[in-house]
């Protein structure tokens, strides 16, 4: 083994934190390494996150493979910034985690008996519960059923979490129907907003928020993932644009070239022929 690699250590996880030692090492490391900090590679962090859940959606396992070994070299990536200023190092973090996973199965790791998944589910929801009130009363601060919605998530990831977290203690709908007569009157609302004769970008930004916080309301009651359902229509409109362009090309046109009935016509072939398969 050439001298400037690092030695092979005893287990696969092992070597790649001896790698991220090595490229942080301020005389012999990667310059670009040492000087990151929590906050310069939590983009990254997100991003690989995002990468494993796309790998996923396309049922691509090689890649999934690639995109969590990302994920963990972010992981190690952060453990080995705190071990240089001895908060804590992956270990620590691997020890918290194994902990809380036995704290929260006390049905595999103690003697409480659950009934099912759903029962499973509740009593995993009220033991993050607990932890949470816990943790506010150590702060001293009122605890609220909507500690720990973390600020930093997808919008229609957090408005879902908001909207299950009042929904435990009984802030809901009762069924999904009213939340449709609720889209109704928040697009009405943004309608009205619209036609004011100067429309405020203001409210017009709050009247579009709360018909998307309804959507979202819809759809989980609907037991439907809002950012997984947007990523498919994301994903869908991306597809059937590049089927567009491509029949467009084959007619000597770009996008530009033609008008919006034409490319009209043209998304609507699209369609059918993914409809016909």
């Amino acid at each position: 083994m050439p001298d400037d690699l690092p030695p092979e250590p005893a287990t696969p996880i092992e070597r790649l934190r001896e790698i991220m030692r090595r490229l942080r090492d301020p005389q012999a490391g990667c310059p670009w390494d040492v000087e990151q900090s929590f906050a310069t590679i939590a983009p990254y962090t997100i991003e690989e996150a995002y990468e494993v859940a796309e790998a996923i959606q396309n049922a691509d396992m090689p890649a999934l493979k690639d995109e969590l070994g990302d994920l963990l070299l972010q992981v190690v990536f952060h453990s080995q910034i705190a071990a240089e200023a001895d908060h804590f190092d992956f270990d620590a973090v691997a020890a918290a985690i194994a902990d809380k996973m036995v704290r929260r199965h006390p049905h595999v790791f103690g003697d409480v008996t659950v009934d099912g998944t759903k029962a499973q589910s509740r009593a995993w929801e009220a033991q993050k519960a607990e932890e949470r009130a816990a943790k506010a009363q150590a702060a001293g601060i009122a605890p609220s059923a909507l500690d720990g919605v973390t600020v930093g998530l997808p919008a229609l990831t957090r408005a879902l979490k908001l909207q299950k977290r009042a929904g435990r203690v009984g802030f809901d709908w009762a069924a999904a129907p009213p939340i449709v007569a609720k889209i109704a009157e928040e697009l009405a609302e943004l309608q009205a907003e619209m036609a004011a004769p100067t429309a405020d970008p203001a409210r017009l930004a709050d009247e579009m928020g709360d018909l998307l916080f309804a959507c979202v309301n819809l759809a989980r009651h609907l037991e439907l993932d809002p950012e997984s359902a947007l990523r498919g229509t994301n994903a869908k409109f991306e597809r059937r644009f590049r089927r567009v362009e491509a029949l467009l090309a084959a007619a000597g046109k770009r996008p530009e070239q033609a008008s919006l009935d034409e490319m009209e016509m043209l998304w609507q072939q699209a369609k059918r022929e993914e409809r016909e398969g």
